[in-house]
């Protein structure tokens, strides 16, 4: 009798992980397996192609950076890279360490190579790609991480984006910026904490003390672009995750389980306006700095601006 890996929740997910013996990464790949009816090596070897385009995008921004063409962001890669280039000059000023300053360039580094219309992996969506490459990003150094093992943080955080997807959204349209960012710092907290050994139920506790943390977080970007203030929430994100994570590790759990967790943020999420749910009709996109960039770019009609009603 074939197995079935399908889950629909944390609990369905634990389920499969103490039925089986798996840790999550291991039951994301089976479930993999079951749906797409592809071979383990070709599922893996999507793995390692997408995790190719992680490096390769932040490489890019880090190599060659230059601003995006609204003129708002590009500043932040250099800066962030020159810290970790020279980090043990930085490590007498920063607070975070060498892991976590890697993380925010990672994430950073993602942004604004989107923003330049350069290729980057939307995992779970462009609004938020440079969370999980991020934490990767800054695991791989402190950990001396393996592809392998990169490719099972991708499948763990597969598993809480599935979980989020089936019970809320992804979507910034739907739920505001928790469902983008908020869903990948919970998805990167537990593919860290996985990925150092720790249980699925201490890597589920992870993910909800990071979705916590960004319950209500609004989504208005200026302009409508993926920029501001979306890549520096990015880098910011990816230390929560790994604060998150750090958190769970030393045993720490979530009061609230992750099921419910996610509940409450869609319901959060139904409850937002829809100016700030993608729409840049609320928050920092109505801001007077948010209106004259926008206005600049042609992308604001004078007419309907908020902010002269």
């Amino acid at each position: 009798m074939t197995k079935n890996y399908i889950f629909h929740n944390a609990k369905e997910l634990l389920e499969h992980c103490h039925n089986h013996k798996m840790s999550i990464w291991e039951v994301m790949l089976n479930y993999e397996l079951q749906l797409s009816k592809k071979s383990k090596k070709e599922v893996l070897k999507m793995l390692g192609d997408r995790l190719k385009v992680i490096f390769d995008s932040i490489d890019a921004a880090v190599e060659n950076p230059e601003m995006s063409p609204s003129g708002m962001v590009g500043k932040s890669t250099p800066l962030l890279a020159k810290a970790v280039r020279n980090f043990k000059k930085w490590d007498k000023k920063l607070l975070l360490n060498e892991a976590a300053t890697r993380a925010m360039l990672g994430a950073v580094a993602t942004g604004e190579n989107n923003a330049r219309m350069g290729v980057i992996l939307a995992f779970p969506t462009a609004g938020a790609a440079g969370v999980l490459p991020g934490v990767i990003f800054g695991a791989k150094h402190k950990l001396k991480l393996k592809e392998e093992q990169m490719l099972a943080m991708m499948l763990t955080a597969s598993a809480i984006g599935v979980i989020i997807a089936n019970t809320a959204t992804l979507s910034g349209a739907a739920g505001g910026c928790q469902a983008e960012v908020g869903s990948a710092t919970a998805m990167a907290a537990a593919a860290l904490t996985e990925v150092r050994g720790y249980s699925p139920e201490t890597s589920l506790h992870a993910s909800s003390l990071a979705l916590k943390n960004m319950i209500g977080l609004a989504c208005d970007p200026i302009g409508g672009l993926v920029e501001v203030p979306c890549i520096k929430r990015n880098g910011i994100g990816a230390v929560f995750s790994m604060a998150a994570s750090d958190m769970a590790c030393i045993g720490i759990e979530s009061f609230v389980p992750f099921d419910e967790v996610v509940r409450a943020m869609r319901e959060v999420g139904d409850m937002m306006n829809p100016k700030i749910r993608e729409t840049a009709l609320g928050g920092l996109a109505v801001t007077p700095t948010g209106q004259r960039v926008a206005e600049k770019m042609g992308l604001l009609n004078i007419g309907t601006n908020p902010c002269s009603k």
